[in-house]
């Protein structure tokens, strides 16, 4: 008989402390999401770009790994997918219209203007950031590790690209009374730095994220 014996109360330690631990990250993702939207920037963002990006890039990429992260290893609820493939690209290309979409200047400007809009805005990221990190982390099979680098990657790429698209703009993209700048900025430098944040700091934790799934592939 092969393999390593793990006594049962190692065992017992072992999942309770797994068990803490997804507690504590679920429960800080739920923090941060909270102090994101009861602080200052939902407002700020309506009015300057590159708060919204702070916004945005709070929930999806720090808020939302967190909770996806502390469920998953609280029940691992797609682990028994047969379909892993299917709901990578379909989380995927949910994400991706949904960052892409809200970003078009009309869906931009409509969330800035009224509050229904804002709130399915701030909850379609929230989505959208839930889906791709959980269906990415859920399976425990080396197809599914293969799937989730695949998805993080085309992540890191998209979210790059826009933000390189909006960081580059020669002019305003958006309507002056939705872009009139911030922390010191003029508008357009405004809109720039919030591309800039979002090809660098939007980008890279997929980045990561890819990169952790690739040596969990190796090592199986």
């Amino acid at each position: 008989m092969s393999g390593r014996y793990i006594a049962p109360e190692q065992g017992g330690f072992r999942i309770a402390r797994r068990r803490s631990w997804a507690i504590a990250a679920l429960a800080t993702g739920i923090l941060i999401l909270c102090a994101l939207w009861l602080s200052p920037l939902p407002g700020m963002s309506r009015r300057a770009f590159s708060p919204h990006m702070i916004l945005h890039l709070g929930v999806t990429v720090v808020a939302a790994p967190l909770i996806a992260v502390g469920l998953l290893n609280l029940g691992k609820p797609l682990a028994g997918s047969s379909r892993p493939l299917l709901l990578a690209v379909a989380a995927s290309l949910f994400e991706l219209i949904v960052v892409w979409g809200w970003h078009a200047p009309a869906a931009h400007e409509a969330a800035a203007a009224r509050d229904p809009v804002f709130v399915a805005q701030q909850l379609s990221f929230l989505a959208a950031g839930l889906g791709i990190w959980t269906v990415s982390f859920a399976g425990a099979s080396r197809a599914s590790a293969g799937i989730g680098v695949l998805a993080m990657m085309f992540t890191f790429m998209h979210m790059a690209m826009l933000g390189i698209l909006l960081s580059l703009a020669p002019d305003l993209i958006y309507a002056p009374m939705y872009c009139l700048g911030a922390w010191g900025f003029e508008p357009l430098e405004d809109q720039r730095l919030g591309g800039a944040l979002m090809a660098v700091f939007g980008g890279l934790p997929y980045l990561f994220g890819g990169i952790v799934l690739a040596f969990r592939l190796l090592r199986e």
